[in-house]
């Protein structure tokens, strides 16, 4: 009889206490788990690193749990990304964009709230040392927590901490069965596991710990943990939600001139006009790389007419600032039959 292909096992590890500030997370693991063995990935919910580690926010008896949970929503915010009533899309201090800031109210008592943990990967090393020492395993561990997905429904697991294996596994420049060279692609490993493990794991079991055996992938020579999965501004095709661009066009400091900013309004008008009913518009500039856009209605301005105007308008500098051009919009008086009705200042944020 011919012998199965080899694969992966995923174990979970029961029978683990509820965990409190100050319990030694390895010891348990080590107590539930003597089994482990070498190249074995341990994959641990964040909740629980939390827990031991005290990041964990208290509330008052009588206070208003909600008020509370958005209060350290707000303090563990670097950017608001999208907010609909009181859901936010926001990025954290550690780079992930991730809704209410990954702050967690599930499963825990009713006068907590759990925080992502300070540094999940400095957790994920010393969790890995101290198995080491003792069980004398060389394990790989991954911190995961519960992620929603752009543009798709449903919620699953990802890595916010690694140590002892690669986040990214980097395909590019390999040639596939077909003789196509790879250009773009590179794997997150660690929250391909991270997401395998909570099928074992579960969201009502209360099973925070599983591990992946039958992995073949090197150590990494320089252990970076989960922070190339951060996504760069640079490499960022959506950096901007709805709240960044419409909280841009408010008033503030004269944008600092430079060039090129002639065709980036025309580009940003003729991108607004493709989005709303067709309106006349003039655009007359002043000297190159002056910053400044006289805008010109070619009909008679009536309340119609600056409405579309206001649209087209709002539409273009919304364009302008996902392009990372800063703005300030100067209304001209009327009077006088002139058709200038504005000039637009366009150049680099301030200072």
């Amino acid at each position: 009889m011919s012998r199965p292909p080899a694969g992966l096992s995923i174990l979970p590890v029961p029978g683990l206490p509820e965990f409190a500030p100050g319990d030694d997370l390895a010891g348990a693991i080590a107590g539930a788990a003597p089994w482990l063995a070498d190249g074995d990935v341990v994959v641990v919910t964040s909740k629980v690193v939390s827990k031991v580690e005290g990041a964990l926010v208290r509330i008052e008896p009588g206070a208003d749990r909600e008020a509370a949970r958005q209060a350290a929503i707000d303090a563990q915010t670097v950017r608001v990304v999208a907010r609909r009533g009181p859901l936010k899309i926001v990025q954290t201090p550690h780079g992930w964009v991730v809704a209410a800031a990954g702050i967690d109210a599930s499963n825990v008592d009713q006068g907590s709230l759990v925080l992502l943990p300070e540094d999940a990967d400095a957790s994920a090393r010393g969790l890995r040392t101290r198995l080491a020492e003792l069980l004398g395993v060389d394990v790989a561990v991954v911190v995961s927590d519960t992620f929603g997905r752009t543009w798709r429904e449903g919620l699953t697991d990802v890595a916010v901490g690694a140590a002892g294996i690669p986040a990214l596994v980097d395909h590019r420049g390999a040639v596939d069965a077909h003789g196509n060279r790879l250009e773009t692609t590179r794997i997150a490993v660690v929250d391909e596991l991270a997401s395998a493990a909570d099928l074992v794991k579960g969201k009502l079991d209360g099973v925070p710990v599983a591990v992946v055996r039958g992995l073949s992938i090197d150590e990494p020579a320089d252990d970076e943990g989960t922070r190339p999965l951060v996504r760069l501004p640079a490499e960022d095709l959506f950096p901007y939600g709805s709240r960044d661009l419409v909280g841009s066009r408010s008033p503030g400091a004269d944008p600092v001139p430079r060039g090129g900013e002639l065709d980036a309004v025309a580009a940003a008008f003729r991108t607004a006009s493709a989005a709303l009913p067709e309106f006349p518009v003039v655009l007359r500039y002043g000297g190159e790389g002056d910053g400044v856009v006289d805008v010109h209605l070619s009909d008679a301005v009536t309340t119609t007419t600056a409405l579309n105007l206001g649209a087209l308008l709002g539409a273009a500098v919304v364009q302008l600032h996902a392009e990372g051009w800063a703005t300030r919009w100067e209304p001209a008086a009327t009077a006088g039959g002139t058709s200038l009705v504005g000039r637009l200042w366009v150049g680099t944020p301030p200072d």
